[in-house]
């Protein structure tokens, strides 16, 4: 008899939990590894999580992969920060109500001794063409990424095709090209977030910065219902409303690594 309820206890509990597990509603966002390996996501989500009693799965990848997962119907919504291939998704009708959510910069990082003179610039396409010497390697991303994109914008500007020896492509995420980038005693062009990261792990510096031509937005968009009418888009929509609301802004805001503040929050959502 002993045996018989305890197996109806197990039952009875199984039962309980996995009632639990089923009850629990399910977001999938694809976004750029910047948000992950800067630990934004770490504070971001959980308030959302909570108040929601949902989970937000993220596959971190590069901008131009997480688009890729949204036009596939693969994901409910995405966060990422490449406007013209972000206005291009929404044009194409792959995804609606997109919104500016925060903003940081990109940064040229190095070894200290700077053998290229990149702190000699006067702007990011001066430095560009600094880095065509050859003096040290410059790691690119490779990975279509944003961050990519905007590097590869910018050797163009620069009228430099940088196919050459010193110039390698990781593709990988920032984390590991910063990585890469010290253990080379090269060059490469980071988010200033996963910079601030990974400051403490690698012995770069930070050698220009500041030029509008560095700018960094992000945006976040729902995967188009009409074309994917299996994604969540309700909860999408509500994690769209969070980011640009009141209470994502205040802990994009709030979110600092060593005192430093590593995301701003856009003033107007578009």
């Amino acid at each position: 008899m002993k045996r018989i309820f305890a197996f109806f206890c197990v039952l009875g509990l199984t039962v309980f939990f996995s009632t639990i597990v089923l009850s629990e509603t399910r977001l999938r966002m694809s976004t750029t590894t910047s948000t992950e390996n800067s630990g934004l996501l770490k504070v971001l989500l959980p308030p959302f999580e909570n108040a929601n009693n949902c989970k937000v799965d993220v596959i971190s990848v590069g901008t131009g992969k997480a688009l890729k997962l949204g036009e596939n119907g693969d994901v409910d919504v995405v966060l990422v920060h490449s406007r013209p291939a972000e206005d291009k998704f929404v044009a194409e009708g792959y995804g609606v109500d997109r919104r500016d959510v925060m903003y940081n910069d990109y940064v040229l990082v190095g070894p200290k001794n700077d053998p290229a003179k990149i702190k000699e610039a006067k702007t990011a396409v001066d430095a560009f063409k600094l880095l065509a010497s050859g003096k040290a390697d410059f790691i690119s991303r490779g990975d279509d990424s944003g961050t990519d994109k905007q590097e590869k914008e910018l050797w163009k500007a620069a009228g430099i095709n940088p196919k050459n020896k010193w110039y390698i492509e990781a593709g990988q995420g920032m984390g590991p090209v910063l990585q890469m980038a010290f253990e080379r005693n090269g060059y490469t062009l980071a988010d200033r977030g996963t910079f601030y990261a990974y400051e403490k792990k690698i012995d770069l510096a930070i050698l220009f910065e500041g030029d509008k031509a560095l700018f960094n937005p992000y945006g976040v968009i729902a995967v188009n219902p009409k074309r994917h009418p299996n994604i969540n888009h309700d909860l999408a929509t509500k994690f769209i409303d969070y980011l640009t609301g009141p209470q994502g802004r205040q802990v994009i805001e709030g979110f600092k690594v060593e005192d430093k503040q590593l995301f701003f929050p856009t003033e107007k959502s578009k």
